[in-house]
């Protein structure tokens, strides 16, 4: 992938990634080689962790990591966490027993990061990365939770010989031009973080991905613990039922919002218990309504767009599913949130030009919403032309708006009720939103 292929939301505030930018580029270069020469340079960071839990998948990681965390702190443990992308700052990406990397630690990290790496190539994910793990390393935690970046079997975080455990989300289409284009072969990348006799848990699959799942895990002697056949999860008056082995566990409701996201807290209880298999009900019960993952069917009540939004007694909701995959849960759960509260539906749409725009839209023409298609700030943001084109051949009417305020303002419009008014189509576009105020910066 040549550098700009892929915008990563860089804010005029963030002189750390500027630095990071200016020095590495976005180059993507699918081998762990020069992740683990500058790890080896540190002194290998990477082996003074607490116990790792390693997440891959399509879909739905960030949510289980987010669930993960909040059920490992509600049971008094101190946790590290990598995620990406950031929404708004770089910080986002790292949280060092549980609290976000400050300025001064990223400042004094990659003084020490770039005096290590001495001006070898390495990409900017790679030294994020390197520098997240050796943030870890100084600092006491019980846990370390690793989001895979993309793939998983070359990613620049599959380091770890030994994690305590790896998990696999829901696998579908994305990053083809990377991973696939058959399905098998993004299973095949996905299933790379299994290691020999280290446990998996693993979400529900298609067929064709858990096949490939499988016999990786036999190949390394790996014990798979799969949701729908070792345990289950799903939606019962409300609450979280989790089936596990010995014992019914009866929880409340996530946290998140969606039908969705009661298999992604689910497969994170299962992980928590896989680790813990101690845990009581009540810390269980805490951590899945308590975990906060912003832009994932968020309820947005501050910034400016909120404001507009309750001036007219309408709801503003954020998320930044991108895939079909991603467009199937999201349209779920907008018709939920319809059934409970009848009012028309407006999705204000923006994504980036290399996705399925219309696979994404498709689970939607069912509903007939109302869609208002824009672009936002990106070299690769598809312009609302092309959006509107790929939502009409997937069934849809679509208008356009000259950005995604001006969408906002064009879907309050709407006569009768005021509207749920949804903004979707990507992580960058969500990222745009919440960098409009102070208020809605993840924390």
């Amino acid at each position: 992938m040549t550098p700009g292929a892929d915008h990563d939301p860089i804010r005029a505030s963030d002189a750390v990634i500027q630095r990071l930018r200016a020095n590495h580029p976005v180059l993507i270069d699918l081998t762990t080689g020069r992740v683990e020469r500058l790890l080896a340079a540190l002194g290998h960071p990477e082996r003074r962790l607490p116990p790792v839990v390693h997440v891959a998948g399509t879909n739905g990681k960030g949510s289980t990591v987010a669930f993960l965390r909040a059920i490992a702190e509600a049971a008094g443990q101190k946790v590290h966490a990598i995620t990406s992308p950031h929404l708004v700052r770089f910080a986002e990406r790292i949280r060092i027993a549980g609290e976000l990397i400050t300025d001064e630690q990223l400042n004094d990290l990659t003084d020490r990061l770039e005096a290590a790496n001495a001006g070898q190539p390495i990409s900017f994910f790679e030294i994020t990365t390197v520098l997240a793990l050796e943030a870890f390393a100084g600092t006491p935690a019980d846990l370390c939770i690793v989001e895979v970046g993309l793939g998983g079997r070359f990613d620049a975080t599959n380091v770890f010989p030994a994690p305590a455990l790896s998990v696999i989300t829901p696998i579908d289409y994305d990053h083809l031009e990377m991973l696939g284009p058959e399905l098998s072969k993004i299973a095949w990348e996905k299933a790379g973080i299994i290691k020999t006799n280290r446990p998996v848990v693993c979400a529900r699959q298609p067929d064709e991905a858990l096949e490939v799942i499988e016999r990786e895990a036999d190949d390394r002697m790996a014990p798979l613990f799969l949701m729908g056949r070792d345990f289950d999860a799903w939606e019962e008056r409300g609450r979280l039922m989790v089936q596990m082995p010995d014992r019914l566990l009866d929880l409340p409701a996530p946290s998140l919002f969606g039908g969705y996201q009661f298999a992604n807290a689910g497969l994170a209880v299962a992980a928590a218990l896989t680790l813990d298999h101690g845990l009581g009900e009540d810390v269980l019960a805490k951590g899945v309504s308590s975990a906060v993952w912003p832009a994932r069917f968020q309820r947005l009540t501050r910034g400016p767009l909120a404001a507009l939004a309750k001036a007219r007694g309408s709801d503003l909701w954020l998320d930044g599913g991108h895939n079909p995959h991603a467009g199937r849960a999201l349209a779920e759960a907008a018709a939920r949130l319809v059934d409970r509260d009848p009012r028309p539906l407006v999705l204000v749409a923006g994504m980036f030009a290399r996705k399925d725009a219309e696979g994404f839209f498709r689970p939607f023409a069912e509903m007939r919403p109302r869609l208002i298609v824009t672009s936002f700030d990106s070299p690769t943001a598809a312009p609302a032309e092309e959006l509107v084109e790929a939502a009409t051949r997937a069934g849809l009417s679509p208008e356009t708006a000259a950005n995604v305020s001006d969408g906002v303002a064009r879907a309050l419009e709407t006569e009768g009720p005021p509207p749920h008014v949804l903004i979707c189509g990507g992580l960058h576009f969500a990222g745009e939103v919440l960098a409009m105020s102070p208020d809605t910066w993840p924390r």
